[in-house]
């Protein structure tokens, strides 16, 4: 796998949910922070979201993305919202109750154009799909931590084709019933939120200001290239040496390359890699430690608990054993 879905595949637990609400008329509601990367896509209209941490509020229209990658707390409202209505704001669960789109027509539905009347407007209409994944961030990867709190990615003509395909997609599918949508929404959710994260990685790139390290790695073709190589075969038996060969390179220009871009040496992001992939495999599969160990690496289960319990603090088996009960995610603001 490429560094990308490795990621995602590490960190995200179950299944996402999702929920597509419609909303006109003068309105504000309350999403409180949450342990999970939430989601946010104006399918019509437009309106504000006012982040909890001060920043400045900003409009959302119509194909418009918003990514929280740390499940932010905000507010989602009509207008900017001055002090007392924001006191008032609606918590979401409640707000859901009211506006979420019930399972009644089986049609398609196009993305409509932003609406020409201003935010608010009496009779204006938003329609907008919320949802999160549920994240397991006792071992994420750097990537994922450098993606900011907050990230708008607006519909611009030519921009991130795939996101907007996708977005059309679940405009269609996100509250009908049709045939396979069980299958088909929660597929498509998974789609959306790989389409999100590149979608920031080339924002980010295009970004002079920008100082996260993970966009700049994987545009670095060597740096890039050797990163394949570990995720695609994290059990092979790797060596600098073997590494800046593959790779094209002397191993010192790999050596500083990669450390550079990724924050660790080549090796040590590799033990760390494989640390994390184990964590996974204890974590959503019923496999022996015997083969997690070959998976990963390692010749023996006593060579990957000793590995294990000096990264994580605990061994193997009760890492197993504490994610059993850890992971339930119901519901999707």
């Amino acid at each position: 796998m490429d560094v990308v879905s490795d990621a995602i595949s590490a960190a995200r637990v179950g299944l996402p949910a999702s929920n597509r609400i419609r909303v006109s008329g003068s309105w504000c509601s309350r999403i409180p922070s949450y342990d999970g990367m939430g989601f946010r896509v104006l399918l019509e209209g437009s309106c504000w979201l006012l982040p909890d941490d001060g920043s400045a509020p900003f409009m959302l229209a119509a194909g418009d993305v918003v990514l929280l990658p740390r499940g932010t707390g905000h507010i989602l409202a009509d207008s900017p919202a001055d002090g007392p209505t924001v006191e008032r704001a609606v918590p979401f669960d409640l707000w859901l109750d009211t506006h979420s789109l019930p399972v009644t027509h089986d049609g398609p539905t196009t993305l409509a154009p932003a609406s020409p009347e201003p935010p608010g407007s009496p009779g204006s209409a938003v329609e907008m799909l919320c949802g999160k994944y549920h994240l397991d961030r006792g071992h994420a990867h750097p990537l994922l931590d450098e993606i900011p709190d907050i990230v708008h990615l607006p519909r611009r003509t030519g921009r991130h084709p795939e996101l907007q395909a996708a977005i059309d997609l679940l405009g269609r599918e996100a509250g009908a019933s049709r045939c396979g949508a069980d299958v088909a929404v929660p597929s498509l959710l998974d789609l959306l939120l790989v389409y999100m994260v590149r979608a920031w990685l080339a924002e980010s790139l295009a970004d002079d200001h920008c100082t996260a390290r993970w966009p700049t790695a994987l545009g670095d073709p060597v740096v890039a290239k050797a990163l394949r190589f570990l995720h695609e075969a994290p059990e092979a038996p790797w060596s600098n040496e073997e590494l800046a060969s593959r790779t094209g390179v002397s191993r010192a220009t790999l050596a500083r390359r990669f450390t550079s871009l990724v924050g660790r040496a080549p090796m040590a992001y590799l033990t760390w890699w494989r640390m994390s992939r184990a964590a996974t495999l204890l974590r959503d599969s019923t496999a022996s430690l015997d083969t997690v160990a070959r998976q990963v690496g390692y010749s023996s289960p006593y060579a990957l608990s000793h590995a294990f319990t000096r990264t994580f603090g605990t061994t193997p088996g009760r890492y197993r054993t504490a994610s059993l009960d850890k992971h339930t995610f119901v519901g999707a603001p």
